[in-house]
Parts: C-alpha cells; structure tokens; sequence
C-alpha cells in the first residue's frame, strides 16, 4: 500500500481525519491518567487487569492520535478499526461476566464504541489509496450510426443525463473540462481531465490531471456494427477505487456496485440515443434522483412532498 505526497497533504487537512485524532487524544489522557476510574465509568470494577486493560488501550489512542494528528496516514486510520475491534471483545466479555451493577454504563459504553467503529470504518476505507488501479470494461450496440453516436457522446456536459452518478461536466477549454460526481456514502468528488485522444467517429479518450480527488483515465471506441446494424460502443474505465477490495466490497454492499454502474449507464445512453430520453418507470419516476432510494427501504405511503413530485 502506498500513499503518495499529495494524499498525505490531503488527509492532513482532512476534517473527519483531524476529527479522530483529536478523539484519540481525548479518550486516551484520562485511560493513561486515571485507569481506574475510566474503568468504573463503563461500568466495571477497577481490578488490577480492567485497570491494565485500560492503560493499554489509553497508550494505543495516544500512538493513533500523534499519527493522525502528526503524519497521517491510512495505516492509522486501519490501526483505530483494528483497536476498536479489540475494544468491542472486551466489552462484550464484560457483559457476559457482568455482575450487574452498572450494566447500564457498560452497555452504553459497548453502543458508543460501535458508533465509532463505523466511523473508523468509513474514514479508512473512504482515506485510503491504493496503486493499482480498477479497470472496468463494457459494451452495448446502439441502433443509430457512428458519426451520430459520437457526436452524442461528445457532448460532454449532457453526460449526466445518462451516467446517474455523474453530477456535473464543465467545459473548460478546447480539451480540458472539470467533473463532479457521487461516490459511495454519498461521498463527492471531483478531478479536472484532459482529452488525450480524439477521432471523430471513432474514438475519445481522457485523464485525469494532478490534484485529482480520484485517478481516472479512459476511452470510448464507436465501431459500426455488423450488417449496418447501427454502432457498438466499447468503453473502457480505470481508477482508483478508495479502499481497494474492501472499498468495492462496502460499495457492493452499499448498492453502488463499479461494473454495475457502468452497465447501467450504457443502458440509459442508449435509450437516449435511440429514443431521446431515458425511460423512466412509474416505479422510478425520478430517474437518476431514484439513486437515492436505495438501499431500499420497507414500503410507506407517499408524503404529500413526494406524491406532488410525482405527479409533476
């Protein structure tokens, strides 16, 4: 794993970063300082091995808080899941061997620590890059000629319309433009990219530049199709997914699935292609909005916000 200059830069100004460090800092003075008395406050006795227990967990928050604070970095923020994990064991063995007196702060205890837990959880797989970069490949055939087809794509700043986790293109100049999109967790992120090659008809293909929040390049090849059957189009994707195998995992999980994605987008360009527009269900009356429906949820009746939205 490595983590470049620029990513050290950014995870030190990072405002949830800096957050958990300074969390680290402030739970680990009073479990150095005082460990028997931040043993009874989660509701155990103050036994020579809970009061150990403590002071070590106190010196593992102050190691994690002079790295996140000094020289952050991914394997700090990897450090808080594993030491989490650790804490949440010993929680659960004290409840099991409870003997009732202040279950009630030792439970408490075990609640936070799960919160924090999915916090560590999100801030490393969300902070960390990796140098190997996803490749994702794609096709579909599209009933309308190259040229057409090209032309469509071309049009940089209409592909929102069709790539739901696309936000905004901007056109900065005759081969540079600025991008804005969604990532998993509702996360935004946005890079400025150069054309790197353009055939009209036939191929366009772009990058990333430096300062990019994630690194990307790709092409798209428009292929006329056999027996005058329209146009094939073969995109091919590559970037840095945060998190690496986890940070697909979690996004899988999330409902934001990379080769999904794509396949997905090709399907609603060639509605629009075709069509004009994307169609869109009654179900989704929202079109790329419905993003926000899922994870699903159990089903309820409309809002009066909503049924206006969709009746409108």
């Amino acid at each position: 794993m490595k983590t470049d200059t620029r990513s050290t830069s950014r995870l030190r100004h990072d405002p949830l970063v800096r957050g958990l460090g300074w969390a680290s800092a402030l739970l680990g003075v009073p479990q150095v300082v005082a460990p028997a008395g931040f043993a009874r406050a989660l509701g155990v006795d103050d036994a020579f091995r809970h009061r150990s227990a403590t002071t070590a967990v106190g010196v593992r928050e102050l190691a994690a808080a002079t790295g996140l604070l000094g020289r952050p970095h991914p394997a700090w923020l990897w450090g808080r899941v594993g030491g989490d994990l650790m804490d949440l064991t010993m929680l659960a063995r004290a409840l099991k061997n409870h003997d009732g007196r202040g279950l009630g702060r030792t439970v408490a205890a075990t609640a936070a620590v799960t919160a924090i837990t999915a916090t560590d959880v999100y801030a490393a797989v969300t902070r960390t890059r990796r140098n190997t970069p996803m490749e994702l490949t794609a096709a579909t055939t599209v009933n309308r000629p190259p040229d057409e087809v090209y032309a469509l794509w071309s049009d940089l700043e209409r592909l929102p319309d069709f790539m739901a986790h696309l936000d905004e293109v901007r056109v900065t100049g005759p081969r540079t433009s600025h991008w804005r999109a969604c990532a998993p967790f509702g996360k935004a992120v946005e890079w400025d990219a150069e054309t790197t090659q353009e055939v009209p008809g036939q191929v366009i293909a772009w990058r990333s530049v430096d300062g990019a929040d994630i690194d990307n390049s790709g092409e798209v090849r428009f292929v006329a199709a056999p027996g005058g059957r329209g146009t094939e189009i073969r995109v091919t994707l590559r970037y840095d997914l945060p998190g690496g195998a986890l940070g697909k995992a979690v996004a899988r999980y999330f409902g934001e699935e990379p080769h999904q994605q794509l396949d997905d987008d090709l399907r609603r360009f060639k509605q629009i292609a075709e069509t004009g527009e994307v169609v869109r269900s009654e179900g989704a009356p929202g079109g790329k909005r419905a993003r926000g429906e899922f994870p699903q949820h159990p089903a309820r009746p409309l809002t009066e916000d909503e049924l206006k939205e969709a009746l409108a």
